[in-house]
């Protein structure tokens, strides 16, 4: 008996079987259509070798990774990583993984990224992503198969899965029109967000359609330290309450605020968007616009899914945000 030291090849599997190896790799591939026997001899060597085809090998065969790609611009918020939860999970339980690129907030690094990405996988899902449109218009064609979300102001030839921003921070402005605010300030996110014109454009038709509303912009941007920097610039607008891009801005607006002895709500009210998981348990609690982020993640992969089989997709998708009141909106305090 021959003791055999190292990994087995195909080469030592078709000297066994007596065939070439692209016969064995037809046959470990299931691509096979020669004599069943030649098919039986190539099984059993590999079997009594103990080989087995390396993944990326078959992947390489067959046309076929089983992964997805996802690109986001910032996976350390939290609403991006629900999204991520939502798609992975339900990809996994029809055999593929996810690969994750994170393009921290840049433009200019995203088509290259996802081009990158694209390559490796079989497809590809975009996450709110940050550059011009016509550049994704361009691009969109070389990634397919694509199932793109939180770009509503596109019409691109892929599934599409979209927030109603503008309506939802009406409703956040509603709340607060309805407990007697008069004097809102919005913390705004970055030029680039899509999402963030949206607001904006959602905040001016409320302004516009509610007499005596004054409602003041100041700049902020998508994380907590971006609320923290915002607080002295709110403040000074004498406002009494906040509107945040996000929670991660308003739960840092509201540290900052509190460090310097503003109560909240009493001297002034701050909301978010997105409801978080942190939200409910900041102190105040945290009133805010909540979006399903992890049912998003589930249907870009029903998209998907339906894509890589060559299936229609189904409809695109918008979901309308709802607000979760909380303990940091209370009615203008007055003295």
């Amino acid at each position: 008996m021959v003791r055999r030291t190292g990994l087995t090849t195909i080469a030592d599997v078709a000297a066994r079987a007596g065939v070439s190896p692209a016969t064995v790799s037809r046959v470990m591939n299931d691509r096979f259509a020669g004599e069943p026997a030649v098919a039986e001899r190539v099984t059993t060597a590999a079997r009594e070798l103990g080989y087995s085809p390396s993944p990326l090998g078959r992947a390489l065969a067959l046309g076929t990774t089983h992964a997805i790609a996802f690109v986001v611009p910032d996976l350390g918020n939290p609403m991006f990583q629900a999204v991520l939860s939502g798609l992975s999970k339900t990809a996994a339980r029809d055999g593929y993984r996810v690969l994750v690129a994170d393009s921290a907030e840049s433009p200019s690094d995203e088509p290259l990224l996802a081009a990158e990405i694209r390559r490796r996988t079989d497809a590809i899902v975009l996450c709110a992503p940050r550059m011009a449109g016509d550049r994704l218009a361009t691009l969109a064609a070389s990634l397919q198969p694509l199932v793109v979300i939180n770009r509503p102001d596109l019409v691109l030839s892929a599934p599409s899965l979209a927030i109603d921003y503008e309506s939802g921070v009406q409703r956040i402005a509603q709340h607060l029109y309805d407990l007697g605010h008069r004097h809102i300030v919005y913390v705004a996110g970055t030029e680039k967000s899509v999402s963030n014109r949206f607001r904006i454009k959602g905040l001016d038709a409320f302004a516009d359609s509610h007499r005596g509303v004054r409602i003041d912009r100041v700049d902020g941007g998508v994380t907590s330290a971006d609320g923290i920097a915002a607080a002295p610039h709110v403040l000074r607008t004498g406002a009494t309450a906040a509107i945040a891009i996000n929670d991660l801005v308003a739960i840092g607006l509201m540290h900052a605020l509190t460090e310097q002895g503003v109560s909240i709500p009493g001297d002034i009210s701050v909301t978010g968007m997105d409801d978080i998981p942190f939200a409910q348990f900041s102190s105040p609690p945290l009133t805010t616009a909540s979006v399903p982020h992890v049912e998003l993640g589930v249907e870009a992969w029903r998209r998907m899914a339906a894509l890589l089989r060559n299936e229609a997709p189904g409809y695109d998708m918008v979901f309308q945000p709802r607000v979760e009141v909380r303990g940091s909106t209370a009615p203008p305090h007055t003295a």
